[in-house]
């Protein structure tokens, strides 16, 4: 009871304050309450902060002279694997993308992430995929049968593997709304 008393009382102390905005076309005084708004992002894997990021682009320079190297990059999600999010791909320059894997198959990132900055930490390096694993990635990203049996021939790429992942501008709550709706 008191705690209504008081709060009645404060709002009665607020609503008579001649300082307070006014809404123009009632002319009633209206609260305002400002907030600090933090960029919203979600981090998967182990913490990662964005203290030394470099662009993605650089990466390739980062790798001459040595066949791996550890660092942290910030790029767009190009894509993720629609089955369980157990890897995705990150556009390094016009001609060439990065394939993105997690650390022990130790976590996943969402589905629903593409387009998305983010910042991977980890070990960039050159590796020849088989034909398996190129098949394997490309069920993974919906690709037909005949797109499937088409690849006949190993591939040497440029691969990651993330200790930990930011997907910048996103939120939790977004994700769980999107599995709720996958859930039905």
């Amino acid at each position: 009871m008191k705690n209504i008393l008081y709060a009645l009382t404060l709002l009665a102390f607020v609503s008579c304050s001649s300082d307070a905005p006014k809404d123009a076309e009632s002319e009633e005084t209206v609260d305002v309450v400002e907030t600090a708004v933090e960029p919203q992002m979600a981090m998967y894997g182990e913490a990662v902060d964005e203290e030394g990021v470099q662009d993605v682009s650089t990466i390739l320079a980062q790798l001459e002279g040595s066949d791996s190297v550890r660092t942290k990059v910030v790029g767009t999600i190009e894509k993720v694997c629609q089955v369980k999010g157990c890897w995705m791909s990150m556009r390094v320059n016009d001609e060439q993308s990065m394939h993105v894997s997690f650390k022990d198959y130790g976590f996943f990132v969402p589905k629903d992430i593409d387009g998305k900055e983010t910042v991977i930490e980890g070990y960039a390096y050159i590796e020849t995929m088989s034909v398996d694993d190129l098949k394997h990635y490309a069920e993974d990203e919906g690709k037909t049968v005949e797109e499937i049996d088409a690849i006949t021939e190993p591939e040497t790429n440029l691969s990651f593997v993330a200790d930990g992942v930011i997907v910048k501008d996103y939120s939790v709550a977004e994700e769980a709304t999107a599995d709720e709706a996958l859930a039905e």
